[in-house]
């Protein structure tokens, strides 16, 4: 399977690009740089701006602050406090230069992430039996479905709640990709369907009436 094994290619590729720093260390800078907060206050002003369409553990929240301040991006005003959650932290001078300079560096050119829904496409063209035009249309349904969720969060939402029409947006249209994707596939496997399988005999495939007999001629 060529093209699976170049698509892991990819993959692991990707994986490297994600050893650096991720978005929820890069939002609570930014949230710090309003002021002085509390870790608490820090994930609900986080799920709040989300929209609560991303949730955030509270316990990822203070690990990432004590990595930040480990790195000398935020410091706290109790350092003698019993636990994380009764600190205070506020966001350093490199903490807002390394918020800036995040804001402003492009995504850049890196693979793909590990995509299960294009995996499962390529691995059914090699199940036997498996029907991947059914496989196709059974996923663009789902897909379908998660966009009707999305169009009535909008709906919902008030007026003058931006960040939830922008992320509902933002999901609206990577799912409008992934359908338009699914659609592209189903075209191309019926103009090029897979060739039959090398490793299986073709007399396993042929009907029983048509296969030769075993046995003594008489």
């Amino acid at each position: 399977m060529l093209a699976l094994g170049r698509y892991n290619d990819y993959d692991n590729r990707y994986d490297d690009c994600l050893a650096g720093p991720v978005s929820v260390r890069h939002a609570l800078l930014a949230l710090l740089s309003e002021g002085p907060k509390y870790g608490l206050r820090l994930q609900q002003e986080f799920e709040e701006r989300t929209g609560e369409v991303w949730p955030l553990n509270v316990g990822q929240v203070y690990i990432t602050l004590q990595r930040l301040e480990r790195d000398g991006l935020v410091e706290s005003d109790s350092q003698g406090a019993s636990g994380p959650q009764k600190k205070r932290f506020t966001i350093t001078q490199a903490g807002g230069a390394e918020l800036e300079a995040w804001l402003r560096t492009p995504a850049g050119d890196i693979p793909p992430p590990r995509n299960e829904l294009v995996i499962k496409v390529l691995i059914s063209l090699r199940v036997p039996g498996a029907d991947v035009h059914d496989i196709v249309q059974a996923h663009r349904r789902h897909v379908i479905e998660l966009m009707q969720r999305y169009w009535h969060l909008k709906a919902d939402a008030a007026e003058d709640d931006v960040s939830l029409a922008l992320i509902a947006d933002a999901e609206l249209f990577r799912l409008e990709g992934i359908v338009r994707w699914l659609d592209a596939a189903d075209t191309r496997l019926r103009l090029h369907p897979p060739p039959p399988d090398p490793a299986s005999p073709a007399v396993a495939a042929a009907p029983a009436a048509l296969r030769p007999k075993t046995g003594t001629r008489r």
